[in-house]
């Protein structure tokens, strides 16, 4: 994904591919809020609405946005990059003296595609619970009516039509308009090879792994976090006689492996790394600059993860990443100070108590950026261990961001930043 900066004066025009229905619209708002939140289902239905029914709207500014929205720029910009992953929305650039941006609209899935998708329909009923998910299902269900003491008697179409010749007329080639849909998109690239390397010749039949196969295996994978050496182990018990996929044994499979992992628990969506309103400006090349890049770039599970030196860390460890996230709804980069702070201070532990504690502190005092995490973390570890020093002298093992001066200190290269971030590149 590419960062661009967004300015109020920055044009735009909507292409509306979605044809919405009042039936779409039930769709994203009891379906897709749960998941993305109401300002992005806003921005949706405000882009739709500029196109008047003619399919395109005018030029338009994104001042003129954020005012009739009453939305901030980068809130503008959040709800946005939420409609472009789930995949109600195509954004393409073009640099100018006045950037210019052009926002193409694509319709919600079906109620029928989103309760049988690999993705939505877990992260739904995780972020609703049991009784408002079948209260959805029951909604979106057909009446069912009885046919049996019903005969068909519909007129088939060459009973009530019949063909003649007429003028002949050239066709014409002119897109016409139709309702649009958009796949989930991903940048990982996943490793096919090692899941067919990895599954015997005798039972597998590798003509099964069609690309409808493979974005399901890929969905699946992104949500229950799944290497392929083990998405091969689950492929394998859900094979048919015939050595194909079974995809419902394959969804229940990974569902069942995920949840048995995970004290019964089921996965959602985390917005992946901290919102761009609550980064730091760009271009400080200060050491301690450098470093809350660091901590706004990488998402908790990255972070922690290249703390494990590129293993991934244990099932306790990312519970209480799940309990920062979600249920304190603490920040992603407010997370990863809290992380390396933990660690530095507490001999590489991450002792789940003390965690809490300072998350909750953090919490309370409503941190919500990289760099008052950082000031909160120096101040409380000055004054707990003012006493202790006073006593006796200690070696104290802190963060290397305690130190003020290293906001003096520029970079000429990236050698001597290299202890604190090559270990997040691994």
């Amino acid at each position: 994904m590419k960062n661009i900066a967004l300015y109020p004066a920055d044009i735009y025009q909507v292409i509306d591919k979605s044809l919405l229905e009042e039936r779409d619209k039930f769709i994203l708002n009891m379906l897709y809020m749960p998941i993305i939140g109401t300002t992005a289902v806003s921005l949706y239905l405000k882009l739709q609405s500029e196109t008047n029914n003619t399919y395109i709207s005018s030029e338009l500014t994104h001042h003129h946005l954020m005012t009739s929205m009453s939305m901030s720029l980068d809130n503008l910009k959040e709800a946005r990059l939420k409609l472009e992953g789930i995949g109600l929305l195509k954004t393409y650039y073009h640099k100018g003296e006045i950037n210019s941006y052009v926002y193409e609209l694509y319709s919600p899935v079906s109620a029928s595609e989103f309760f049988s998708h690999p993705i939505f329909n877990i992260v739904l009923y995780n972020n609703v619970g049991k009784s408002e998910y079948n209260r959805l299902l029951d909604f979106f269900k057909l009446p069912h009516i009885s046919l049996k003491d019903y005969e068909e008697v519909t007129a088939s179409f060459d009973t009530v039509f019949k063909s003649r010749n007429y003028t002949t007329f050239e066709l014409g080639n002119e897109e016409v308009i139709s309702k649009n849909k958009l796949l989930l998109k991903y940048e990982l690239d996943y490793d096919f090879d090692i899941i067919l390397s990895s599954l015997p010749k005798e039972m597998f039949n590798p003509k099964c792994l069609n690309k409808s196969m493979k974005d399901l295996i890929i969905n699946l994978s992104f949500l229950y976090e799944i290497d392929p050496v083990t998405m091969a182990d689950i492929i394998r018990a859900s094979l048919t006689e015939k050595g194909n996929i079974d995809k419902e044994e394959l969804r229940k499979n990974t569902r069942n492996y995920y949840q048995f992992n995970n004290d019964n628990r089921l996965p959602s969506l985390l917005f992946k790394s901290q919102p761009e309103y609550l980064k730091s400006a760009s271009g400080d090349n200060t050491k301690k600059g450098r470093i809350i890049k660091v901590f706004e770039s990488y998402s908790p599970y990255e972070f922690l993860k290249a703390k494990y030196r590129g293993v991934k860390p244990t099932q306790r460890d990312m519970k209480l990443l799940e309990n920062l996230l979600i249920d304190l709804k603490l920040n992603p980069a407010v997370v990863n100070v809290l992380i390396d702070y933990t660690l530095k201070t507490n001999n590489n532990k991450l002792v789940t108590s003390y965690v809490e504690t300072i998350a909750g502190q953090w919490k309370r005092s409503n941190i919500e950026t990289a760099s008052e995490a950082m000031a909160m973390a120096e101040k409380e570890h000055k004054k707990k261990f003012k006493v202790e020093e006073k006593a006796k002298k200690k070696t104290k093992v802190v963060p290397e961001w305690f130190n003020e001066k290293i906001e003096d200190e520029e970079l000429s290269d990236d050698s001597e930043f290299k202890s604190f971030i090559e270990e997040f590149r691994k």
